[in-house]
């Protein structure tokens, strides 16, 4: 078994879910409802997406396989911030979110200088670029993700594993 069994539950009712079963068993879990669940199941999808081409293995599901909980990630921070040392995978998650709902593709160029100035924002040194050839592959395998989950009946799930140690 991968060390992170990723489930995305599509409910009749338009709701979603999705739980995270790790290699020693736990699990963590959310539900979604209304926009809610339609933003964050696509924002989701595109961690998968961004994480496995990039191979972030301390991104957010990373974060989740090795013992973070969805609850974590909420404004309240109960486990403290995202580690200073973790994948910028969120950045360029919501780049990509950002991108999608403008409707134009971002060169690499484009894409690595957004990066560059929030983390200029930040005072921080921005330490990962992307190339074109590499966003042409995260967005290939999110089209494909996003297609596998548009085809899930209601009532059923889409099942999908990420393994940070590979």
């Amino acid at each position: 078994m991968f060390p992170l069994r990723i489930r995305l539950k599509k409910n009749t009712d338009g709701s979603s879910a999705q739980s995270c079963t790790r290699v020693d068993g736990s699990v963590t879990w959310q539900g979604l409802r209304g926009g809610t669940a339609a933003f964050f199941t696509r924002h989701d999808l595109t961690h998968v997406a961004v994480e496995t081409v990039l191979r972030h293995r301390l991104g957010f599901y990373g974060l989740l396989a090795s013992g973070w909980n969805f609850s974590d990630f909420t404004s309240e921070w109960p486990r403290g911030r995202i580690p200073d040392n973790a994948d910028p995978s969120e950045l360029f998650v919501g780049l990509l979110d950002a991108e999608h709902a403008s409707g134009v593709h971002w060169s690499a160029a484009e894409f690595n200088q957004h990066a560059e100035r929030f983390y200029a924002n930040l005072g921080a040194a921005f330490r990962s670029q992307v190339t074109d050839e590499q966003l042409d592959q995260v967005r290939a395998l999110l089209d494909d993700l996003l297609a596998r989950w548009q085809a899930v009946p209601p009532g059923e799930a889409l099942e999908l594993s990420f393994d940070p140690a590979t």
